[in-house]
């Protein structure tokens, strides 16, 4: 009886250490998410498995080119989209017969003929960030929705877990990353 006792306790110790480190890790370190849906190709593609760390925004504001996830405004879902555009900018989109380009204060982006009718402004206040998702034919994004409130960004993409083929960290080299 007292060896099952010390066995069960042992168990419960177990669990409740298991339970103080794995709490803070999943709700203030890493969140995992699931692509889901093909906006995000050809980086990510539907049912890949992400890692999304959340602690490096409280200290450092999102930067261009980085793939964040998000809740839209007025959602509960989580999306994934990458960063274009940052606060203060004027984002302005022109359809140019070899593409479209983004102008915005820092840096122009040729983009691929995307299916968005006319010319398009917008000014992103100082919480706002513009996101496009890297298949411009098929995403929804703040070409639709306008600017993303900094709150509503959970972290960004720091691993692909799976699929086991594809492995691999999602620390970019920001200048090598063709908006």
């Amino acid at each position: 009886m007292k060896k099952a006792m010390r066995f069960i306790l042992e168990i419960a110790k177990l669990i409740i250490i298991a339970l103080l480190v794995v709490i803070p890790v999943r709700y203030f370190l890493f969140q995992p998410f699931l692509v889901r849906g093909i906006s995000m190709e050809p980086t990510f593609q539907n049912n890949d498995y992400l890692i999304v760390e959340r602690i490096s925004y409280r200290f450092r504001t999102p930067q261009r080119g980085e793939v964040v996830v998000f809740k839209r405004p007025m959602s509960n879902e989580f999306h994934i989209k990458r960063i274009a555009g940052l606060p203060g900018e004027t984002i302005e989109i022109k359809i140019k017969d070899q593409g479209i380009i983004i102008f915005s204060n820092k840096k122009d982006y040729l983009l691929p003929p995307l299916r968005f009718p006319g010319n398009f402004r917008i000014f992103l206040e100082q919480d706002e960030y513009f996101l496009l998702g890297d298949n411009r034919l098929l995403s929804i994004d703040s070409r639709n929705w306008g600017g993303l409130p900094r709150e509503n960004i959970v972290g960004r993409v720091f691993i692909r877990a799976l699929p086991f083929t594809i492995i691999d960290t999602w620390i970019e080299d920001i200048e090598k990353i063709q908006l």
